[in-house]
């Protein structure tokens, strides 16, 4: 079968600060094509956007899929099914991703039969049985699939994330990815899921809490065939089993591998496990993402970190010793008024470390969605990018979003100041040399995506795709929340109870 798989464009801070190629989607059309399947992969955040319609025309795909792990790109995808079933009409048009997983039934009622189907959970193991069962003409009996008429068996998960290996000869633009001053900048994953329960996050309702981990040989493997000179490792919190960490290390450190990397990571974990960062400091790790979230304890204990504000120092002093640099991510409330937007900015121009700003967003798969009290203002999908207030502000909106971008140019112009800039003409000189403009692009145009005007005005946009209202759930039992379930171990109770028949 001919498959067409879709990236939708790229967000507000993607034109800032990172554009990492689709890791998943790549992954993805190496099982298809593993499967046996022609697979060709457009990435419409490096592409325009008539380079669909040509690729749809030229390709003439049997399927399309549109990746969707961003809520803010559902109208797109919409619009991008649309057109698949314009030029081709008899195209099995899918969705697939973490956030479509949480609101696939809504999602089919929208796109009003340009969907043909949504994939819930990981989509290596699921895109072919899908294709197989597409061909058939009933796919209702593939794992994870979400049609209007109802849904299939379960999502099933990877057992190992050896395999399959991503399909990166696929992508025509990978000079274009980067992240900060890394520039190109491929991506690679070592683990998959996360442990803690962070009320703001959706990794562990997705993953069902699991965590699983590559082999070494394979992680050191894939690494040896990347080109780029600069790599992000993607793992939600890298490095939480030292022994795995020291385990791929070796391995690259055997094979001469030298690269420069980028990871994220908790501060409990860089503080357990320093010599582990330290090793991968010699092998070229540059950059380091904290997810701080709030320096006080209070705000600590709100988005539930478990983690304390003298944790968070001592780790940034840590990364100092080390030589990492580190760049934090601190959650604005939009309960913020103009006093504690002043403490931040203080506190952000008092640390040598960048800081990033990121609006505390509920979205659909995380507990707080379920949790929050205060009423949605918007349910346009395309505001939920955590760039924009989406529950009530303290301030005015106008000036929420106007104390919200003078606290990031600060925190901006901090970053640029002489010796930066001397640091950054180096850095900007050698890049461009290369041919490499990401970088450059990043450091003069922040005024020009964040601006409060702008910002307020998305507001006032009109709406055709709203996000549903959360229903009402029980918290209590977190299960509940999951997209993946590990069954049960034979011989328990909770094993017997699934083995009894419903209804």
């Amino acid at each position: 079968m001919r498959l067409l798989l879709v990236h939708p464009s790229a967000l507000m801070y993607s034109e800032i600060f990172l554009r990492l190629e689709p890791l998943g989607l790549e992954r993805v059309a190496g099982a298809a094509r593993d499967a046996g399947h022609e697979v060709r992969v457009l990435d419409l955040q490096t592409e325009p956007p008539a380079a669909l319609a040509r690729a749809v025309a030229s390709f003439r795909p049997e399927a399309v899929g549109v990746s969707l792990n961003y809520l803010a790109n559902i109208p797109e995808a919409i619009g991008i099914a649309q057109q698949a079933k314009r030029i081709v009409p008899g195209a099995f048009v899918f969705f697939g991703g973490h956030s479509v997983s949480f609101v696939a039934d809504e999602v089919l009622e929208q796109a009003d039969g340009a969907v043909d189907a949504v994939v819930r959970g990981e989509g290596e193991t699921a895109v072919g049985p899908l294709l197989e069962a597409a061909a058939d003409g009933d796919v209702t009996a593939a794992p994870g699939v979400v049609t209007r008429e109802g849904r299939g068996p379960a999502p099933r998960m990877l057992h190992s994330i050896d395999s399959p290996r991503p399909a990166r000869d696929l992508l025509r633009h990978r000079r274009r990815y980067f992240i900060g001053e890394l520039d190109p900048c491929a991506s690679i994953e070592f683990t998959r899921g996360c442990p803690w329960d962070c009320s703001f996050c959706s990794a562990w309702t997705f993953y069902g809490r699991s965590y699983r981990k590559a082999s070494p040989d394979a992680a050191a493997e894939e690494m040896a065939s990347i080109r780029e000179r600069n790599v992000f490792i993607v793992d939600d919190v890298a490095f939480i089993r030292p022994e795995h960490g020291d385990a791929i290390a070796a391995e690259l450190e055997r094979r001469r591998i030298r690269k420069r990397y980028y990871l994220e990571t908790r501060a409990d974990v860089l503080l357990r496990n320093t010599e582990v960062f330290e090793r991968w400091h010699r092998l070229g790790l540059k950059y380091m993402f904290l997810g701080m979230e709030a320096i006080d304890a209070e705000g600590l204990d709100l988005y539930r970190k478990r983690i304390s504000p003298d944790e968070n120092f001592r780790a940034l002093r840590t990364a100092r010793r080390l030589g990492i640099t580190v760049a934090i991510n601190l959650i604005v409330d939009p309960s913020w008024d103009e006093e504690r937007f002043r403490v931040v900015r203080e506190f952000a121009l008092s640390v040598p470390e960048i800081v990033h700003l990121t609006v505390m967003t509920p979205y659909p798969g995380t507990e707080v969605w379920h949790t929050e009290s205060r009423r949605l203002t918007t349910r346009d999908y395309r505001l939920f990018d955590i760039q924009h207030a989406v529950v009530p502000t303290t301030l005015p909106l106008d000036l929420f979003y106007r104390e919200l971008v003078r606290t990031q140019a600060v925190i901006n112009r901090k970053h640029l100041g002489l010796r930066t800039a001397l640091g950054a003409a180096r850095v900007l000189g050698g890049n461009l040399v290369r041919g490499q403009t990401n970088f450059a692009r990043m450091l003069w145009r922040f005024n020009d995506v964040y601006n409060p005007r702008r910002q307020l005005a998305d507001h006032s946009r009109p709406v055709r795709y709203e996000l549903p209202l959360p229903r009402p759930l029980d918290v209590g039992d977190r299960r509940q929340l999951y997209v993946h379930t590990r069954p049960a171990p034979r011989g328990t109770a909770a094993a017997r109870r699934d083995q009894q028949p419903s209804g």
